[in-house]
């Protein structure tokens, strides 16, 4: 499946695409790239002429601390159909790293391609603005998560958030999706040591919540999940309506 396709189910999720508006995106010219696990996809503070989006696997946004180059910081985790840099668009540079969380394949847009919709596609531009304001509800509710929950029911609600974004563009159902992070790499994401996610992840497993082997995960009792997380999904902007 082309990354269009799963950016389409993005949007419609969210809003009616016309048929222009479909035959643009379906028209776009892309370059396909894999990565392997740790691997860079867009570096830290240089300026890009594309913009990048997942087709498959994750990726994450990392960032160094001044000082401390072998120390980051998770900050975002991108799924297929995200536009992983489209801040990058009209950023000088950016702040922050994206780099491959297990194997991931990625689909590089021109910017030229980009301007070319702003100019002639009111709508599409529109979308491309409200993708950049739901990553932004993302990164806030991460904060909020981090400030709030702790530990299992932390964990819980990135569970939560993973697999409703990944169902609403096709790429997880009936409760399974893969989800290939180290618990090292779970660590830097939430805040905790390697130690601590540990015993969330057996805390969530003992609740007969979710089964978890590998990188594949099974939800067992959403309900359970989604209250211990205290998840809502309203941050994520599903509601489909003219924008």
């Amino acid at each position: 499946m082309a990354i269009t396709e799963y950016f389409i189910r993005y949007l419609q999720r969210r809003d009616s695409l016309s048929e222009a508006d479909l035959q643009r995106l379906r028209a776009l010219k892309t370059e396909q790239a894999s990565y392997g696990p740790g691997d860079v996809i867009v570096p830290f503070d240089r300026t890009e002429s594309r913009s990048c989006m997942m087709l498959r696997g994750l990726s994450a946004r990392s960032h160094k601390l001044v000082g401390r180059p072998d120390d980051r910081v998770i900050t975002a985790l991108h799924v297929p159909g995200d536009f992983v840099d489209l801040h990058g668009f009209v950023l000088a540079g950016l702040e922050h790293a994206v780099i491959a969380v297990g194997s991931a394949e990625v689909e590089f847009i021109g910017h030229d391609q980009l301007t070319e919709i702003t100019e002639n596609f009111p709508h599409l531009t529109r979308l491309l603005w409200m993708a950049t304001l739901i990553d932004a509800a993302v990164h806030r509710q991460w904060l909020v998560a981090a400030a709030s929950l702790r530990s299992s029911a932390h964990l819980a609600h990135l569970l939560c958030e993973i697999y409703t974004r990944l169902n609403v563009v096709g790429a997880a159902a009936n409760g399974q999706f893969s989800l290939p992070l180290l618990q090292r790499e779970l660590a830097d994401i939430l805040g905790y040591s390697p130690i601590h996610v540990n015993r969330a992840v057996r805390d969530l497993r003992d609740r007969g919540l979710l089964r978890w082997s590998g990188a594949d995960v099974t939800i067992l009792d959403w309900r359970g999940l989604a209250t211990l997380a205290r998840f809502d999904a309203t941050y994520l902007d599903l509601e489909r309506r003219n924008r």
